[in-house]
């Protein structure tokens, strides 16, 4: 516990270092504060330190007059460094103990340097050491070296706070490019997201279409067999046609029940694109995908014990292990890629598992690679039918990727 103190509080002492000080919070309180201590810091100064004469009633009201501005440093720092000049001229010259006021004069030169632009810190620096020079010729006319002095910390002062100007500068424009990075990337995969519900949508207007065209169908033999010839009536093709007409019914329920709950009502409007029209992938369509596979170079072994799978199941394990073959062949890294494909029902659930031996332990995504969106499509395939995924290195190389897909129970489908 006490080790997550230490860089708590280095954090919160950064923050506040790289903090512009032109917008931090409760500036003039702290900026009262901060005049009250350097203040403590002359008095100090005053009694341990001899350089000029001790300071009486008016040199007290110069020090006090000097110190007082500096708690509006922040919202006016050309004025505040006026105001300080204009108490700590005649002081100087009046020959009091000229280091007690050094330390509300550099912070007053630092708040311009920090909060202006260069031009301004460069004028101010003129603006400073001519008067400096002044004062030094009229009260020590042989003090050159005393000058030099006095103009090196003049200019290290201003130097320190144009390059803390900088340095806060670079952290804002780091952060924004991070900031904007990221909201860059969570847009783009919402989009991705977007773009494969509303893939799954089609996918489902196919599957209303086919069961409603089959309805449709064995509705009219129905209707035909009890119209055409009714002496000769066929009652065991008007019961078949009947239970065909209630299975579908019952089917396309389920579909429903189960696809919908991740479609948005602006997701699933159909924009009349003939791309997403067809029959519904399944099952029976992963002997295809292995061939393609194949031939683009990879050794892939298919193992299928799966049967009665609904078809939104089916269509989810097409996709995903179409996704999951994909990105084997494009990251697998070498020509004697194997990739094992199998899908079972165990436990209510139709598992899918797909694995390579590739080098790329990092799957999609890898460093130095390019991230993309694949995996973000299959678990929405998965969770489309409420099923889950998980992907990851694989136990010895390679990468794999698995998914449960729940079967619907038969008092649900009825």
């Amino acid at each position: 516990m006490r080790g997550d103190v230490r860089p708590r509080r280095v954090e919160r002492v950064m923050a506040v270092v790289n903090r512009d000080p032109l917008t931090a919070p409760h500036r003039t309180r702290n900026d009262a504060f901060l005049a009250v201590g350097v203040a403590a810091v002359a008095v100090v100064l005053s009694l341990f330190v001899v350089d000029g004469r001790p300071l009486d009633p008016l040199g007290w009201a110069l020090l006090s007059g000097a110190h007082v501005p500096l708690v509006w440093r922040r919202g006016r720092p050309l004025l505040v460094l006026l105001a300080v000049a204009a108490c700590a001229s005649p002081y100087h010259a009046l020959d009091y103990n000229h280091a007690v006021p050094i330390p509300a004069t550099l912070l007053a030169l630092y708040t311009v340097a920090a909060t202006g632009t260069v031009r301004r810190t460069l004028l101010t620096a003129v603006a400073v050491l001519g008067p400096t020079l002044v004062i030094n010729g009229l009260i020590n006319p042989d003090g050159a070296l005393e000058f030099l002095r006095t103009s090196g910390w003049i200019i290290a002062v201003l130097f320190f706070g144009v390059d803390a100007r900088f340095y806060r500068q670079y952290v804002a424009s780091i952060v924004e490019r991070a900031e904007r990075a990221e909201r860059t990337r969570e847009e783009e995969a919402r989009r991705r997201v977007a773009e494969e519900r509303l893939r799954i949508a089609r996918d489902l207007h196919d599957l209303l279409a086919h069961s409603i065209t089959l309805i449709g169908v064995q509705t009219s033999v129905a209707a035909h067999v009890l119209t055409v010839d009714p002496e000769r009536l066929d009652r065991r093709a008007v019961a078949q046609a009947l239970d065909g007409i209630a299975e579908t019914c019952r089917t396309a329920r389920g579909e429903l029940r189960t696809t919908l709950e991740v479609l948005r009502a602006n997701e699933i409007g159909l924009n009349g694109s003939p791309d997403g029209r067809g029959p519904l992938p399944g099952l029976d369509g992963l002997a295809a995908l292995v061939e393609a596979a194949r031939t683009a170079g990879a050794e892939v072994e298919l193992d299928v014990h799966a049967d009665g799978v609904p078809p939104s199941v089916g269509a989810a394990a097409y996709r995903i292990v179409q996704e999951a073959l994909t990105n084997a062949v494009r990251h697998g890294g070498r020509d004697d890629l194997t990739v094992r494909v199998g899908l079972r029902i165990s436990e209510g659930a139709l598992l899918v598992r797909v694995t390579d031996d590739g080098r790329g332990r990092g799957g999609p995504g890898a460093a130095g690679g390019t991230p993309g969106f694949g995996l973000v499509g299959m678990r929405e395939r998965a969770r489309s039918v409420g099923g889950t995924l998980d992907a990851g290195p694989g136990p010895g190389t390679g990468f794999e990727v698995t998914a449960a897909l729940p079967l619907p129970r038969e008092d649900e489908a009825r």
